[in-house]
């Protein structure tokens, strides 16, 4: 019986350490799966992100085409009234020659905004940056205020004509 008592107990401390071993393997499986998921969602989250300022790019980029297009409407359409103002007064072909100037400034605005928004998505691209939104610049900014202002400075022509 002693004999069998120690027999059950040797069995019994091989059986806890191939327990205890096969745990062990379990719970460095479950980690490594843990740090792999853990990192799949990390890139996941990153590329989410790019997409986001990808689509924010091309919204900014396709507003910005939309002004160009609006500025060149516009200087087309104001070439109405230029044979009408040719005619009159100095003030009236001054305001017209000025409000061409500011929608082609408007115009000339619109397209440097494009390029520095097409610059700075690259360069987020090139630094896979997580939060960097793509910058307003000063000529997005510009650029519809310069439309107003020289459709403005058009119409005072118009009326100084009358």
């Amino acid at each position: 019986m002693p004999q069998a008592n120690a027999l059950e107990k040797t069995l019994t401390g091989v059986v806890v350490a191939a327990l205890k071993e096969a745990f062990d393997r379990d719970h460095q499986r479950l980690e490594l799966e843990r740090e792999r998921l853990d990192a799949e969602r990390q890139r996941a989250e990153r590329a989410l992100r790019a997409e986001l300022r990808r689509q924010a790019a091309d919204r900014e980029i396709g507003r910005l085409r939309l002004l160009a297009g609006l500025a060149v409407g516009s200087w087309l359409g104001t070439l109405l009234f230029s044979t009408r103002l040719v005619g009159e007064g100095m003030a009236a072909r001054v305001a017209l020659g000025s409000g061409w100037l500011l929608l082609l400034a408007a115009l000339a605005a619109a397209f440097v905004a494009q390029s520095q928004a097409v610059v700075a998505l690259a360069r987020a691209d090139e630094r896979h940056a997580g939060n960097d939104p793509i910058p307003s610049v000063w000529a997005g900014v510009l650029a519809p205020w310069l439309m107003v202002a020289g459709l403005t400075v058009i119409a005072f022509a118009v009326l100084f004509a009358q």
